[in-house]
């Protein structure tokens, strides 16, 4: 049933409702948006979804809270809060409703749960401190959007439901940035296991325009690739691979002659026509043209190669 009202609690707020709130106001853009903590309101009714308030987790009755004993957990005894509730019945439904393809509805929905709402869930509940993030600690989402809040001697009354609605707005943006990425990773991922497929044992890759890759070549299991090579908007740029998701080594770098070295200067040192930029980390370089990208690409996987060989011939 299409619920007239979405009830929360008033007073301060947190990440969880107010993430809970952009959910559900996507999908039900008619329902009135209730802050309160009056029974009257709280309580289960078919014309209502409330959620982080109501002292019960009752899917049917369309209540969804977390505080009461007993609250939910999931099936490895993690806490929920009230996001992660509502991401769990309604996630699917959001998603479909954002334009996500039905084959890619269930990779985000666990992925966005794994990454964007567990952590919401675990610092809403105290069981994650945002102390972890070290000095990033007050730059965390929830902390973010807990300075959204008016100041504790703001005397107008309406000025937390101000807020409230601010936030929610700020909110909305992070959500639908990150299920709009998501499902860019996907898209990108089908357009590198072509572009892999038709490389066949080369080492260079070459993509049709930037995009993320470094996922789609592990699954794909491309250990072979050294460089990624794509069109930019006015020139083509070549990079190197990172071994992994954190950290910045990569499976090659880009020859130590050519650290910091832009225009002629790159040119002279590499002997590539149109060569203009090398980072002085060795891992991009740019070009003039998709042929001297290709060039740059080639020297790179030949000096790699020649490294190795003088390294194995040195340990024999």
């Amino acid at each position: 049933m299409i619920p007239d009202f979405l009830v929360t609690h008033s007073g301060g707020f947190h990440a969880d409702e107010l993430l809970s709130s952009v959910i559900l106001t996507r999908l039900f853009p008619q329902a009135r948006l209730v802050r309160s903590r009056s029974p009257e309101w709280t309580t289960s009714g078919k014309d209502r979804i409330v959620f982080d308030v109501g002292g019960a987790y009752d899917a049917p009755a369309q209540i969804f809270d977390h505080h009461q004993r007993g609250a939910p957990q999931r099936a490895d005894g993690q806490p929920y809060s009230s996001f992660g509730l509502i991401w769990k019945h309604y996630g699917s439904d959001y998603l479909a409703a954002s334009g996500v393809p039905e084959a890619y509805i269930e990779t985000i929905h666990a992925s966005f749960d794994a990454r964007f709402v567990l952590p919401v869930d675990l610092v809403d509940n105290g069981a994650l401190s945002p102390a972890v993030a070290g000095l990033l600690a007050g730059l965390t989402l929830p902390a973010l959007l807990e300075t959204l809040k008016p100041v504790f001697d703001e005397a107008d009354p309406a000025a937390e439901d101000r807020a409230f609605h601010t936030a929610l707005a700020i909110a909305r943006s992070f959500v639908e940035a990150r299920i709009a990425q998501s499902h860019a990773k996907l898209r990108a991922e089908a357009l590198v296991q072509r572009a892999i497929a038709d490389t066949g044992r080369g080492r260079i890759l070459e993509l049709p325009m930037g995009m993320p890759f470094r996922a789609a070549i592990v699954k794909a299991g491309a250990d072979h690739l050294l460089f990624v090579v794509h069109p930019r908007e006015n020139d083509w740029c070549l990079t190197g691979i990172r071994r992994a998701d954190e950290g910045f080594e990569l499976r090659a770098d880009l020859p130590a002659a050519w650290a910091g070295l832009t225009h002629r200067d790159l040119e002279a040192a590499c002997g590539v026509a149109g060569a203009s930029f090398c980072h002085n980390g060795r891992f991009i370089a740019a070009a003039k043209t998709r042929e001297a990208a290709l060039a740059m690409a080639e020297l790179a996987v030949k000096e790699v190669v020649s490294q190795q060989a003088t390294s194995s011939g040195s340990v024999d």
